[in-house]
């Protein structure tokens, strides 16, 4: 939905902070085509929810790309006429699509009034707090994970070229340093930026969270379950592992493939329901070269309104993501589903799952798929630690509770920057390019 952004104003004043309670009006800057059924475009979006249902104002820019949300004002860039099928990660067609993305903010701000900037990833950070300079406008950065580490990963720049990886990391240290604020996704994330950035600037945790009214383990009835079980071609008895997200390699696709292969060689008799776009091709020809073609089911895209029916049908969790700087949001669906969760020990996952996620050594192939045999072969452990699970979801991550946090932040923020007084330099946020 391509919504028209305003009458033009000219010479647009700097805009005075909001008061304390006052309804913000908030622009939800987002480099990436949401909306997009994975775990960056679904924080994006239940922030918004979030924000929404304590009575803020959420504008969303984004690319030209992507699905459509209702009940959001949705504003996009001009398409690209050379490269339309655009899907996910680095690539060098971004740069062309974050000009564009600037050229539509430059628009935006023009012809509208904002409170504040909340900008999503690294490029959102930079295009956002050099653009909105002239008028005033705060810049919270939501930081996702490091910018360099996800590049590495998506093989957009390589290990062994040392100059390429000075540079972005030089980038990297610029986005994080020009907002006035950061929030992360992750605690550890929180604790690496504050060494690096020193306490001037204003850090705060804002972990992912869930919605537990959307995820629970009765989203689907036993009939149904058994019904949809079997268009999958899976029998109702059989213990099914699920895994929901991007299939990338540093998402850990190699290693579930490896389980199945080491828990069918071991006798145990287990079914993998992976879930997620894009490379399914090429992750089913990689499951029968392992000889599991018939165990692991890769489904392709699920619907984000389709994921609680389809994670219903799991038995066991699996989260084997390789990164230690990122979130795992998809973590806290699975807890909120009532799944017992195998995952990989780090950070961002920890975080969620405390002492009572399964966890193996991050990388180590043999420990995940033991792991997993482990609550295959005890059924009751499943249930208990599934309830468990749940209960620290509501408890501890709902949607609900992080909405109230974030405004607070927000208005922490606000508060600070009507504080200062005009004449004050603030070396952080005048880094410059």
């Amino acid at each position: 939905m391509n919504v028209s952004t305003g009458t033009s104003q000219s010479n647009p004043p700097a805009q005075a902070p909001a008061r304390t309670g006052q309804r913000l009006r908030i622009l939800s800057l987002a480099p990436t085509s949401f909306f997009g059924d994975y775990g960056c475009h679904v924080r994006i979006l239940e922030e918004a929810r979030a924000l929404k249902a304590h009575g803020h104002d959420v504008t969303i820019l984004t690319y030209f790309k992507g699905q459509d949300v209702p009940g959001f004002r949705i504003i996009r860039t001009a398409p690209t006429p050379w490269h339309a099928n655009y899907e996910v990660g680095s690539s060098r067609h971004k740069y062309a699509f974050d000009a564009l993305l600037s050229i539509r903010l430059l628009r935006v701000l023009a012809r509208n009034r904002f409170d504040l900037i909340h900008a999503h990833l690294h490029e959102g950070a930079l295009i956002g707090s050099v653009l909105s300079k002239p008028w005033g406008i705060p810049v919270c950065f939501d930081y996702q994970g490091s910018l360099t580490d996800e590049m590495t990963q998506h093989g957009f720049i390589r290990d062994n070229n040392p100059a390429a990886l000075r540079f972005w990391r030089w980038v990297e240290g610029v986005a994080n340093r020009l907002p006035d604020a950061i929030f992360t996704s992750t605690l550890r994330a929180a604790e690496v930026l504050r060494a690096e950035l020193g306490p001037r600037k204003p850090i705060y945790p804002l972990v992912d969270a869930v919605n537990t009214d959307t995820f629970r383990p009765d989203a689907l009835s036993s009939s149904e379950r058994a019904a949809l079980r079997a268009a999958w071609g899976i029998g109702e008895s059989e213990t099914v592992i699920v895994f929901l997200g991007l299939l990338t390699r540093h998402q850990g696709i190699e290693h579930i493939i490896d389980a199945a292969a080491r828990l069918k060689s071991q006798g145990r008799q287990a079914r993998w329901l992976v879930m997620g776009y894009p490379g399914v091709e090429y992750w089913r020809q990689r499951a029968a070269e392992q000889g599991v073609s018939r165990e692991v089911v890769f489904t392709g895209r699920v619907p984000y309104a389709n994921a609680p029916r389809m994670l219903a049908l799991g038995d066991i969790a699996i989260a084997p993501k390789l990164s230690v700087t990122e979130g795992s949001g998809k973590v806290l669906n699975y807890m909120a589903m009532g799944l017992p969760t195998v995952a990989y020990n780090t950070p961002g996952q920890t975080q969620y799952l405390g002492n009572l996620g399964l966890y193996a050594d991050m990388g180590n192939q043999e420990q995940l798929a033991a792991k997993v045999g482990e609550l295959i072969d005890r059924p009751e452990r499943q249930r208990i630690i599934g309830r468990l699970l749940r209960e620290r979801a509501e408890q501890s991550f709902s949607w609900r509770r992080t909405g109230l946090l974030l405004a607070g932040y927000y208005q922490q923020v606000l508060d600070h920057l009507a504080r200062r007084p005009l004449s004050q330099s603030d070396t952080i946020r005048n880094t410059t390019l």
